[in-house]
């Protein structure tokens, strides 16, 4: 082998041996890739998609199953349960629906088993039988209940108690100035009341441009409100058939000023049962049913027209 070619191996051999160590010193550098490592970047994880559950809760289910039953019979009664009121036999209590919806905070009617439920924890709260069912008992509950949260206090009112409403609030301008009268602090609540109300757009009521009632507009307009002793004869002299239901006699919540009949709709102050269900069957009836106590006015419920201020803390 000639010196020129025995040089030519030597060189390769050189170039060969540090390549090799080149590529050593590279993969001792790089980051070891496992198995798993390799897994994954071939074939990612599927995203776990958001499961949607749409059935009701067990337990909801199980109690719409409980009242079906009280429901239908909640349908029946309510148009043929017997009770006495003022002197005067009464026959079911669909007038008085909406106040029951408002006292159990039902959103649906008395022909659903929701309405029974929600009846049945009033009833369990009463120490009633949980039955879901709308009897008589149990509606003599809700009367009562309604009764007492009416104004207690009755004294007839004193002349600086009292202010003059404006004509413009009242169901009939014309009304006489002495009948117009209201006690002050309950007069102030009327109108933000009123105020509260014609801000509701499903009421539909018609109002100026400064957000009162048009003097065309006759829901939420006042009926009647202070009364006399004296007057109060004179209504009593006039329906001499109207019994201590509609009238009473010697202890008016009219004498204090603090009560006011409100228009609702229908003949305005009229005590025959379709009368009195076309009434509570109006949007503003059953608005001042779910908000008037915030502005502290209580139902008479047996005249949907009747609402007493009692104070908002009441």
């Amino acid at each position: 082998m000639s010196s020129g070619k025995g040089f030519l191996i030597r060189k390769a051999s050189l170039l060969l041996l540090a390549a090799f160590v080149f590529l050593q010193i590279e993969r001792a550098d790089a980051p070891s890739l496992s198995k798993n490592d390799l897994a994954t970047d071939i074939n990612p994880p599927p995203v776990e998609q958001p499961v949607e559950i749409h059935a009701e809760p067990a337990e909801k289910t199980a109690a719409i199953a409980k009242f079906a039953s009280a429901a239908t019979q909640n349908l029946q009664l309510k148009t043929n349960t017997p009770w006495d009121f003022g002197g005067k036999q009464q026959q079911g209590w669909q007038i008085y629906e909406p106040l029951v919806q408002e006292t159990i905070k039902a959103e649906t009617d008395a022909g659903s088993s929701e309405f029974a439920a929600a009846l049945s924890e009033r009833q369990k709260s009463l120490g009633l039988s949980p039955s879901g069912i709308l009897d008589q008992s149990t509606f003599r509950s809700f009367v009562t209940d309604w009764q007492s949260r009416r104004l207690k206090q009755r004294t007839p009112a004193i002349a600086e108690e009292l202010a003059s409403g404006a004509p413009a609030d009242f169901y009939d301008p014309s009304r006489a100035a002495e009948l117009r009268q209201i006690e002050r602090e309950t007069y102030a609540a009327y109108k933000k009341m009123v105020a509260a109300a014609t801000k509701d757009k499903s009421l539909n009521l018609k109002i100026n441009s400064d957000g009162t009632l048009t003097a065309g507009e006759r829901f939420l307009k006042i009926v009647s409100s202070h009364r006399s002793k004296e007057y109060q004869n004179q209504l009593r002299a006039g329906s001499p058939n109207s019994g201590r239901a509609a009238l009473a006699v010697n202890f008016s919540p009219h004498f204090t000023g603090r009560a006011l009949d409100i228009y609702v709709g229908g003949e305005p102050v009229s005590t025959e049962d379709q009368n009195r269900l076309t009434q509570i069957n109006t949007p503003v009836y059953k608005w001042l049913v779910k908000n008037a106590a915030q502005f502290g006015f209580r139902p008479y419920f047996y005249e949907p027209w009747h609402w007493e201020y009692v104070g908002a803390n009441e």
